[in-house]
């Protein structure tokens, strides 16, 4: 009986000892769980506010990415209008350079014409002058004027006072000058009577000093044009009175050189007229 008793007590220990164990090893567990459930709990309370931070930043991000790709194109569409524009401007320009070089090769042209004739000018000239060398010291100046020759006779190489009736040495220089107008068909020429300030007071058809500066200028055309070599249509006469003087003051030399006959001679200008047309 006590043996049984005995091996009862002992089951019983062995039993109250795992109890014990195991009660230890549940409490250790339930201190464990406990604890692991607070720090779970704690993590996952953390999570959600590092998640929330991390949502906020996301929206605030996106909303940031979203206004930059609104000012993306913007700009775009601003770079892409000033594309336009400079494309635009570039055309304008290149059209602009076009024009600018056309004129350039028209000014060009022009210069080219303009120094041919400020030659053909000083040929003529030339050739007048040397036509012209025995009449130097007889009331004669050859000069170049705007473009044109001038060759100014004083009134005591062709006409007598208040005449228009070229004298005969007036003759042999206007046909000195004639020659020189044939050789060269391209010259216009245009003959102008002047006189002084002393009124002309004529008879007939010939009253004042406008009609003996026109009678002038027309006697010494006929003259040239005993050249038959000169076409009439090349030669124009005119009168200009006594109001166009060379010489203001009222001495008796200026009034001399005021009464003068000058044959204007110009190189026809077609050629510069034709570019001048196609500009």
């Amino acid at each position: 009986m006590k043996k049984q008793k005995s091996e009862q007590e002992e089951a019983y220990n062995t039993l109250k000892e795992k109890y014990d164990k195991l009660d230890d090893e549940h409490s250790t567990l339930s201190t464990d769980y406990t604890t692991l459930q607070q720090r779970y709990n704690k993590l996952l309370a953390g999570n959600r506010t590092e998640m929330q931070d991390i949502m906020e930043a996301l929206q605030k991000t996106q909303g940031d990415l979203l206004k930059k790709e609104s000012d993306l194109k913007k700009l775009e569409d601003d770079l892409n209008k000033l594309q336009e524009q400079l494309k635009e401007k570039k055309n304008n320009l290149d059209a602009l350079t076009s024009q600018l070089e056309a004129k350039e090769k028209k000014l060009n042209e022009l210069q080219s014409i303009l120094d041919n004739k400020d030659k053909q000018v000083n040929d003529l000239k030339n050739k007048i002058t040397n036509a012209l060398l025995g009449f130097r010291d007889k009331g004669l100046t050859i000069d170049i004027r705007n473009g044109k020759v001038y060759v100014s006779m004083e009134e005591k190489l062709l006409f007598a006072s208040g005449s228009w009736v070229v004298a005969e040495e007036g003759k042999n220089a206007l046909r000195s000058v004639a020659k020189v107008l044939e050789q060269n068909p391209d010259i216009n020429v245009m003959i102008e009577g002047h006189t002084d300030n002393v009124p002309f007071n004529g008879s007939g058809q010939v009253k004042d000093n406008w009609d003996l500066s026109v009678m002038r200028a027309t006697s010494i055309v006929k003259i040239l044009l005993e050249n038959k070599g000169i076409n009439p249509k090349r030669i124009t006469a005119a009168g200009r009175s006594q109001y166009l003087p060379v010489e203001n003051s009222d001495t008796k030399e200026a009034r001399a050189k005021n009464r003068r006959t000058e044959i204007i001679l110009t190189p026809k200008l077609d050629e510069l007229l034709k570019v001048l047309d196609t500009n």
